[in-house]
């Protein structure tokens, strides 16, 4: 477990960096002269782009038989992207940030989540699930970090006299440049993970999507599916904000997500290793659809405290199980190829699961953007049911 520890240690610090701004992009993004359709179509392509590196950064990782230093490699773009988003003064600068972030995250996820299920031979979804809660708990850390310095900022202004028309961008850029000491940390503890590909790859790694499992197939095909109605949290936040809450309070938010999320995901993991792993991801997608069908239904402040609690579920029913059963069904040549095979199909979906929310969201209403994204988490479940 001890490579788990240490690649949930540089999780739990990239996410202090990341979602200490992570929340706020829409509304930096508004800020800067951008609507949401450029929501849509900033989070759509760096998404996009970079899980189509996912595939092939795990099967470089098969070849070279190495995890760790592509990981390394790809965590260290974290930091670059964010210098690229400070110094932004349109949202063009913060495409070219999100572009590098997200690319980042295709280098590395797949040979990461490949050295963790290599690093335990049972109990996947247990290393996965802790992997997630350490994950998370970065995430809350982060979100907190950014709600205090929000706080002091609007104090500060309150007492020189300025209560209407408060320019956020200097304090956004501020939040950017202090994430970036937690990614740093992070990219550095990274060094002391040991590879443990060597023990078990053949020598030829030559990947053929015609030798994977049929099960595996359909899955692949489901989470296609399910990804076309997955936009960009970054609606959610702006549904918030259009309700009327505040930007504070759409921290608030995000937090109470991810604290339901760090507490149900170890023992989901857990849970999934005992009863199989299906069940939990049908449920995840069920809770998904039903909650977005329910944030275009509401407009009550207590009621969206709930549904993102709902949706934190959501996460911890699906992030670490999927990965597991991912990791259970693979050939062992091509492990971190299928991983990041998924993750791809992913980011495919997502580029187009973003732009129509932006476009229903701008055209027909924003009910029409969260109505959508349910109905196809329902069809998700309902396939993964009978097909798998």
């Amino acid at each position: 477990m001890f490579n788990v520890i240490i690649t949930g240690l540089t999780s739990f610090l990239t996410d202090i960096s990341t979602e200490m701004f992570y929340p706020l992009i829409s509304l930096y993004i508004v800020a800067l002269g951008g609507g949401p359709e450029i929501v849509g179509l900033i989070e759509g392509i760096a998404e996009s782009l970079a899980s189509l590196l996912k595939v092939f950064s795990g099967n470089i990782s098969d070849r070279i038989k190495k995890r760790k230093p592509i990981a390394i490699l790809g965590y260290s773009f974290a930091s670059i992207g964010k210098i690229f988003m400070y110094f932004a003064n349109s949202w063009v600068f913060v495409l070219i940030g999100r572009i590098i972030d997200r690319v980042g995250k295709g280098i590395r996820t797949a040979p990461r989540d490949a050295l963790i299920a290599e690093s335990v031979k049972e109990n996947r979804g247990r290393a996965f699930g802790l992997h997630r809660t350490m994950d998370t708990l970065g995430a809350f850390v982060g979100v907190l970090f950014a709600i205090l310095i929000l706080r002091r900022f609007e104090l500060e202004k309150l007492n020189k006299g300025i209560t209407t028309n408060i320019n956020y961008v200097p304090i956004f850029k501020n939040i950017l440049l202090l994430s970036l000491i937690p990614a740093v940390l992070g990219v550095l503890i990274l060094f002391f993970v040991k590879d443990k590909t060597g023990e078990r790859l053949s020598k030829k790694v030559i990947f053929n999507f015609k030798i994977l499992p049929k099960k595996l197939k359909k899955f692949l095909v489901v989470t296609l599916i399910f990804t076309l109605g997955n936009s960009s949290n970054q609606f959610l936040f702006l549904r918030a904000k259009s309700i009327g809450f505040s930007i504070l309070s759409v921290l608030s938010l995000y937090l109470v997500y991810n604290i339901v999320y760090a507490l149900f995901s170890y023992p989901l993991g857990r849970l999934s290793d005992r009863i199989g792993r299906k069940w939990i991801i049908v449920s995840g997608y069920l809770i998904y659809g039903l909650v977005y069908i329910l944030f275009s239904l509401t407009k009550s402040y207590l009621s969206i405290y709930i549904l993102f609690a709902i949706y934190g579920l959501y996460m911890a029913f699906t992030e670490g199980v999927e990965k597991a059963f991912i990791s259970d069904i693979a050939p062992i040549d091509f492990k971190a190829t299928v991983i990041g095979l998924h993750a791809t199909l992913v980011g495919i979906g997502l580029f187009p699961a973003s732009f129509i929310a932006g476009l229903l969201w701008k055209y027909i209403a924003p009910e029409a953007t969260f109505i959508f994204g349910g109905i196809m988490g329902i069809l998700a479940a309902s396939l993964m049911t009978i097909v798998l």
